[in-house]
């Protein structure tokens, strides 16, 4: 009996011994595989919430600031204001910060003795608040014809296009959280009769903090090269261009010169005031000058517009501003 039982002991201990040795292995292989479950799905769910410019987005804004009820949104009237409060919507619903000292979204000021309005967010610097790069468009047109059955200067590309891009770049921005630099984004007034939005901000912003400025003028239609193309005015005047170039190296996209010197496209829009005190200011646009027949005509309509080829045109502007918004590229100040 004693013999049997012995080995029986012996057997008992060594089914449980392996039991143990089995479960451990069992534990460890679980937990292991929890650990590359949890990367997966962390891989993935990093994946889903990469921020992008989308463009269904892109269509909802660019419909709603060229609608007829924004009566062409000319400068004092209660177009553009439909426009301003719009814009100062998008602006807060992404969760931008007020510009300065200013309680809201509005940079008022008077022009010939009449009340306008820049509108302006701002998203604050990581480790460079200091430094500023800037994104804008006019968000003004020509208003309203009296005669005739189409009576509305809708202004699609004339600059709802730009003013689409500003508010997509802002809420692209905000959701990557990853800019060094503080980046303001402004949608100018006036711009249509004098510059007078455009101007107000320069004049009261110091030009020496001001790294870059992204202006947005006319990018819903193809350029001269047709699409995934802009161009750049000023180009030769410093090397924001060539940064912009570098950083869409490998994509399918170009930025290239102002294929128009004669038509002085560098002075004509709202760079200019910047540039002017030497800041990197620039037009990015793909409007071709020579033969664009919508310009500044009541068909300026949202029908007439690549909107594929301007959510694009967005997002080229995003990537190629990726090394300066991150404090890694500094362009050199405008050549007077």
């Amino acid at each position: 009996m004693n013999y049997y039982f012995k080995n029986f002991k012996n057997v008992l201990f060594g089914f449980l011994y392996l039991n143990v040795v089995n479960n451990h292995f069992l534990n460890l292989h679980m937990k292991k595989t929890s650990i590359l479950l949890g990367l997966f799905l962390g891989c993935v769910s990093q994946a889903q919430i990469q921020p992008t410019i989308d463009k269904n987005n892109v269509v909802r804004i660019e419909t709603k600031l060229a609608a007829d009820e924004m009566e062409g949104r000319a400068i004092f009237t209660p177009g553009i204001e439909k426009a301003s409060v719009f814009i100062e919507d998008e602006f807060k619903n992404i969760g931008l910060s007020f510009y300065g000292d200013l309680q809201n979204y509005r940079q008022e000021f008077n022009v010939k003795g009449k009340k306008a309005n820049n509108v302006i967010g701002v998203l604050l610097g990581r480790t460079k608040p200091e430094e500023y790069v800037v994104f804008s468009a006019h968000y003004d047109h020509l208003g309203l014809e009296r005669k005739g059955k189409d009576k509305v200067y809708n202004g699609a590309n004339d600059d709802a296009s730009g003013t689409t891009a500003v508010i997509a770049l802002a809420k692209y921005f905000k959701e990557n959280n990853q800019n060094e630099r503080t980046i303001i984004f402004v949608a100018f007034t006036g711009e249509e009769v004098g510059g007078f939005g455009a101007k107000f901000f320069s004049d009261n912003i110091n030009p020496k903090q001001v790294v870059a400025m992204f202006n947005i003028e006319m990018i819903g239609t193809e350029s001269k090269w047709g699409k995934n193309s802009a161009y750049i005015t000023g180009f030769e005047k410093s090397d924001f261009g060539k940064i912009l170039q570098r950083n869409l190296k490998g994509s399918n996209f170009n930025f290239n010169p102002d294929p128009y010197p004669s038509q002085n496209l560098f002075y004509r829009s709202d760079n200019a005031r910047l540039a002017a005190l030497g800041v990197p200011a620039h037009t990015i646009s793909t409007s071709k000058m020579d033969v664009e027949p919508n310009y500044h005509q009541l068909s300026d309509e949202v029908e007439t517009l690549d909107l594929n080829n301007m959510t694009e045109i967005i997002k080229a502007i995003a990537t190629s501003s990726t090394s300066i918004i991150r404090g890694e590229d500094t362009p050199s100040r405008v050549i007077k």
